[in-house]
């Protein structure tokens, strides 16, 4: 009889074991949260997250104004001031989108305390400066300017984003392309020019005259990495592959983001301003350049339409490494400022999608020393999770004006272990109260729930949900927007209003960024974003049954309505 070898039998068992979870958790899409409360409060524009990279597992904040503040593990509500970059003299600029933008330690910061900034000076300059850190703090007479680049005029496209490569130690940094309107400059195409770029410099190592030197394999013999940037406003490495992703805002028509090897980077071309996102860029009469003969562009891994309901300006990501939450394990995750939309692709590219988030005016998506991510919105920081399921899934929400009020619509396609929805109003966005408790129905297969909200304001009306479980844990909605006052809901845009041909026809005589079809009971059949659109436009619809539907034109200022009559 054969010896049965208990130990190959052990091995084999962990094997399938291993397998069987790994498919469990890669085949499930996560589930991410911008996790409430916020674990770190009372920061004054904070605008980037990172760690040291010394073991300490501490938590560093880059503010705006110039100051860098730290939180020890454990103790999230007391923070420390690192540094104050303006405490001897003024030294950072605030103006238009700049500031303290990034900060970034050397991979040799447990023993040369030496960090980097990255921001804009008074004259409106970019500037790289080194500080050396001793103990827990530093002291802004140690600044070393180690590189500043002209910006012009605007005060906008400022990038970006200091790192260190993971392989070669070096520093990488991400500027915009100056500012305006099709970069009239043509900075980013221009090997010759630092902005619209990707650089990488060596610190270590100072050549004449200057503070650090150029890589050898450089590609243009110049600081220049890669070139085609509009705005990379936020971009990382994967700690694991130690691939970048790079968030690069768009003008009018596409956001996007790229994804790219380090080593395929090096040379790289993203396109902009001869292409933005996946499309030539509108609006450019004059293409001396574009698709020249031996040039190569690198298309992004995934665009939404700028505008659009999915947002208008892009926040780049990083891709989860954690221990935390096995679902997200090697998920990238970023969002967009303005509609908080989470943006979720897997590392292989296999796998992209977007769901809704209730907070916007997120900056930065960070990570810690142990991989765990954090979201930077308003004066807080927020844990981003990976929970199973929600005890409640919403599938719409929606609010009309009435003639006393507004009437609010939401429905739920699952429900347990639910309690109630808070309904919050505000009338800046800025700040909510409770106008009103619905108790959770707590159906398996869902529900459909109103609302109504006596109101005498005009103008815009924002509304949110507060989902609450059994355990009195909660999550928000998206915050929806409701337009009052019946100058907004007269005239008819769409012509006709009786649609038979499967075509809706709207007449554009001011500009909207976004138009929904919506039934009687809420559904929404068609969501298709029309920024800088005007005159006459005609859309496709889908198959729907006859009856009376709602078409909803918004932008960020106002919603119009019409009610039309579909006929199949």
């Amino acid at each position: 009889m054969k010896r049965i070898d208990h130990r190959h039998v052990l091995t084999f068992c962990l094997i399938i074991l291993f397998l069987t979870i790994s498919e469990r958790i890669f085949s499930q899409e996560p589930n991410v949260t911008i996790k409430q409360p916020a674990v770190i409060t009372g920061l004054t524009s904070p605008m980037q997250l990172v760690h040291a990279g010394d073991g300490s597992n501490r938590i560093f904040i880059a503010e705006r104004a110039g100051i860098i503040k730290y939180f020890e593990p454990g103790a999230l509500g007391t923070p420390i001031t690192f540094l104050n970059m303006n405490s001897i003299a003024p030294t950072v600029s605030q103006t238009g989108e700049g500031g303290l933008l990034s900060i970034a330690f050397h991979p040799d910061f447990e023993t040369n305390g030496y960090f980097y900034t990255y921001y804009t000076d008074i004259p409106g300059d970019l500037v790289v400066a080194r500080y050396t850190a001793t103990g827990n703090s530093a002291d802004a007479s140690t600044r070393l300017e180690i590189i500043k680049i002209p910006h012009p005029t605007n005060s906008n496209h400022n990038g970006g984003v200091l790192r260190f490569g993971y392989d070669d130690g070096l520093l990488y940094l991400s500027t915009g392309d100056g500012g305006g309107s099709n970069d009239a400059s043509g900075n980013a195409q221009n090997t010759g020019s630092l902005l619209g770029k990707m650089l990488r410099i060596n610190v270590d190592v100072a050549s004449t005259g200057k503070n650090y030197s150029i890589p050898a394999d450089n590609p243009y013999t110049s600081e220049v990495y890669a070139i085609g940037l509009r705005n990379p406003f936020r971009w990382s490495f994967d700690r694991l592959s130690h691939d970048m992703w790079i968030g690069d805002v768009g003008q009018s028509a596409r956001e996007e983001i790229n994804h790219i090897t380090t080593a395929a980077a090096l040379g790289a071309n993203f396109g902009w301003r001869c292409y933005e996102g996946d499309i030539a860029t509108p609006g450019i009469a004059d293409r001396t350049g574009c698709d020249a003969p031996g040039v190569t562009y690198t298309p992004p891994v995934y665009t939404y339409v700028t505008g659009s309901v999915n947002g208008k300006s892009v926040v780049g990501g990083v891709v989860y490494r954690g221990t935390n939450w096995p679902l997200m394990y090697g998920y990238y995750i970023g969002t967009d400022v303005y509609s908080g939309d989470i943006h979720k692709i897997l590392a292989d590219n296999s796998f992209k999608t977007f769901q809704t988030s209730a907070l916007i005016n997120t900056v930065n998506i960070g990570e810690d020393e142990a991989g765990e991510i954090y979201a930077v919105a308003g004066s807080s920081v927020y844990s981003i999770v990976a929970e199973d399921a929600l005890p409640v899934t919403l599938v719409n929400f929606s609010g009309l004006p009435g003639n006393e009020g507004v009437n609010l619509t939401w429905e739920t396609s699952s429900e347990e272990n639910f309690k109630a929805f808070d309904v919050e109003f505000s009338l800046n966005v800025s700040s909510f109260e409770k106008v009103g408790t619905i108790q959770g129905e707590n159906a398996a297969k869902g529900f459909r729930y109103s609302f109504s909200h006596l109101v005498n304001d005009r103008g815009n009306l924002y509304y949110r949900l507060k989902m609450i479980d059994t355990d009195d844990s909660f999550e928000y909605s998206r915050i929806i927007t409701v337009k009052t006052g019946d100058e907004d809901m007269s005239g008819n845009f769409v012509r006709p209003s009786l649609i038979s041909n499967s075509t809706l026809t709207m007449v554009l005589d001011q500009p909207f960024e976004s138009v929904e079809l919506i039934n009687t009971s809420g559904v929404v059949f068609l969501k298709e974003g029309i920024s800088g659109r005007s005159g006459p436009v005609s859309l496709p619809i889908q198959p729907a049954a006859s009856g009376i539907y709602i078409v909803r034109m918004s932008n960020r200022e106002k919603v119009v309505q019409q009610k039309v009559v579909v006929i199949n």
